[in-house]
This record gives C-alpha cells, structure tokens and sequence, in this order.
C-alpha cells in the first residue's frame, strides 16, 4: 500500500513539472504573440493615410481589442502557474473581451437583427456568470470562514 501511494506522488510530481514546462512555454508564445500584435498595429497606423478615417479607426480598434484578449490569455495562464488553477472570472473577461471585439467589427457591417439580439444574449449572460461567479468565489467563501 506504501509502495503505490509512493508511486502515485511520484506520478503527481513528474505531471506537475510537466505541465508547468508546457505552461512556461505556452507562457512565452502568448507573450511573442501580444508583442507582435502591438507590432502590427503600429504598423497599420500607415494606414491612416491610405483610407478613410472609418476605417483606419475600425482596423485600428479591432487590432487593439485582439491585442487586449490575448493579455486576458495571458493574465489567465498566469493565474495558473501561480494559483495551480484558473480563475473563472479570468476566463470570462477573455471571452468578454473577444466578443466585444467582434462587436466592435459588426458595427461596420449590415447585420440581421437576430444576429445583433444573439450577441447582446452572449454578452448580458456572460456579464451575469461573471457576477455569479465573483460573488460565490471559493476565495470569498474561505474568507467567510
């Protein structure tokens, strides 16, 4: 019975430093990946002179927000490597994020109104799991104790 308890710890412990090598990693390519979106939105600044104001500001806005959900990414993988869990609400703040990204962009486009009452649905039930789960957080509830 001591033997195996030994080799499951042993199993646990060659697991955690595994993931936490993948997660390094994962940690750098999220990095890489930030620095080369802010790269590449200033180099779309050039576009300021080559198309209308709307548009610069639209490609401009979008290349920001996407940079902004790959630092909710990254905030998230941290949180991980630190805490060994991920934090839900870091989670949603992600995907908060990355829609309201995409909202940004049908604002130049003509969309059916189903489409617009789907990612408003999106939008207010993830702003509502996102109080649920502040609220109810197992941090609160030790604390609480």
């Amino acid at each position: 019975m001591f033997q195996t308890e030994a080799v499951d710890l042993k199993i646990t412990r060659f697991f955690e430093a595994f993931a936490r090598i993948l997660l390094s990693l994962l940690i750098v390519a999220i990095f890489a990946a930030i620095l080369a979106g802010i790269g590449y939105t200033f180099h779309d600044l050039r576009l300021l002179l080559r198309l209308e104001f709307h548009d610069f500001f639209k490609t401009i806005l979008v290349d920001t927000l996407t940079v902004l959900a790959m630092v909710e990414v990254l905030r998230t993988a941290l949180a991980y490597f630190t805490e060994g869990r991920v934090k839900v609400t870091y989670i949603i703040d992600t995907v908060i994020v990355t829609v309201l990204t995409e909202v940004m962009a049908f604002w130049y486009r003509e969309m059916e109104w189903e489409q617009i009452a789907m990612v408003i649905a999106l939008v207010l039930s993830l702003a509502g799991v996102r109080i649920v789960a502040v609220r109810y957080s197992p941090r609160k509830a030790r604390e609480e104790l």
